[in-house]
């Protein structure tokens, strides 16, 4: 948490961050969420009385079957983490009140497991 910082009464003014610019964060933090690529997600934004509603489409990544569970517990765990990961940083990187995060899973992603030689 940060304390608050006294702004000099004689500079008055805000700070206006584009509809586009708050688009992109959404996109990249719900991207680092979901463990997928930016160009695989797409996010719609909504003014929900002063607070952002989001809906964003992404991939799901899932290891294959037979190659031991999902690390982070289950799906549902995984989705529900997510929503709230994108809320806090989304709020910590711009400033906006997040109301409301929709995930709508687009497909899925297997992981791939590396070998160790």
């Amino acid at each position: 948490m940060t304390a608050p910082v006294a702004a000099d009464p004689r500079l008055h003014g805000r700070t206006k961050i584009s509809a586009r610019a708050v688009r992109r964060v959404v996109s990249a933090v719900t991207a680092d969420a979901m463990e997928v690529s930016p160009s695989d997600v797409s996010v719609e934004l909504d003014d929900a009385g002063g607070a952002l509603s989001i809906v964003a489409k992404a991939p799901v990544r899932l290891t294959p079957l037979g190659h031991g569970g999902s690390p982070g517990g289950s799906l549902v765990e995984r989705l529900s983490t997510a929503q709230s990961t994108i809320s806090e940083r989304v709020l910590t990187l711009t400033g906006s009140d997040v109301r409301r995060v929709d995930l709508r899973i687009t497909g899925a992603q297997l992981q791939q497991r590396r070998r160790v030689s």
